[in-house]
């Protein structure tokens, strides 16, 4: 029998995706970082691996509400960074 898939949805876009497709965000504590395994301690937020998703969450600031919390302009700078960094 095929393990199934853990499915997780984009806050940005909300498609349906499998878990190992979207990127994790993750607020523990006061940080508010990019997770690249997958596995960090914290409430965890996905959005799509793709440019438009990353910048819809910096305009529409998706994380306040993921998070129920106010998040600065840097943090949205430095995840489009990150992405952007991993990109080339």
């Amino acid at each position: 029998m095929e393990k199934k898939k853990p499915m997780r949805t984009c806050i940005a876009c909300r498609t349906e995706k499998p878990k190992i497709e979207l990127i994790r965000v993750v607020k523990f504590g006061d940080q508010i970082t990019l997770d690249k395994t997958g596995k960090a301690n914290g409430r965890g937020a996905y959005v799509c691996n793709n440019k438009e998703c990353i910048e819809k969450l910096k305009k529409q600031k998706m994380l306040n509400r993921a998070f129920s919390c106010q998040v600065a302009d840097e943090i949205y700078d430095k995840i489009m960074e990150d992405f952007l960094g991993d990109e080339k």
